[in-house]
This record gives structure tokens, C-alpha cells and sequence, in this order.
């Protein structure tokens, strides 16, 4: 079972590991124990680079449609706030 506590990598580690995962012969979970860390993690991590860079599955997001996706869907639930209230403080007829 996994920690209470999710562990945050910096970005340089995140892209030295793909980098040697992806240079290495040996495996994905060969590599991330050989570094102390979660075989699901680095899969992840090299899934998401190789999106990145467009060689991942087709319909994944990149990094970058991600972040906009979450950055309007925030935007989303504050215009329906600001309409919830503004139709509270409307006069009923």
C-alpha cells in the first residue's frame, strides 16, 4: 500500500529519469528501483514526456492542454458562482 504523504520530484530529476529509462536497456521498474522510487511513477512520468513531445497515444492531452483545461474549467466554476449570486440578489417578480 502506497504513502499517506504523495512525494513531489523536482522537474530535473523527473526528466533525468526518463532520460535513462529511456536509454537503458534495462526495464522501466529495473530503473525506478535502481532510483528509489515508484515503477508506476516513472511510467507515468515517460508517458506523459512522450505526449509531450506527440509520440503518446492519440485523444491523451499534452502537459500543456492540461494545465489550460483545468486553468478554464476553474474560470468555469467561478462565472457559475458569480451567477448564483447575482440571481440571489435579483428582485423576484
Amino acid at each position: 500500500m502506497g504513502s499517506k504523504h504523495t512525494r513531489r520530484y523536482a522537474e530535473e530529476f523527473k526528466r533525468d529519469a526518463i532520460a535513462l529509462a529511456d536509454s537503458s536497456v534495462r526495464t522501466v521498474t529495473a530503473v525506478a528501483r535502481e532510483l528509489g522510487i515508484s515503477s508506476e511513477s516513472l511510467r507515468s512520468w515517460y508517458r506523459r514526456a512522450k505526449t509531450d513531445r506527440g509520440e503518446g497515444e492519440s485523444g491523451e492531452l499534452t502537459s500543456a492542454a492540461r494545465e489550460e483545461l483545468k486553468r478554464l474549467r476553474k474560470e468555469v466554476r467561478e462565472q457559475q458562482q458569480a451567477i448564483e449570486i447575482l440571481e440571489k440578489r435579483r428582485p423576484s417578480s
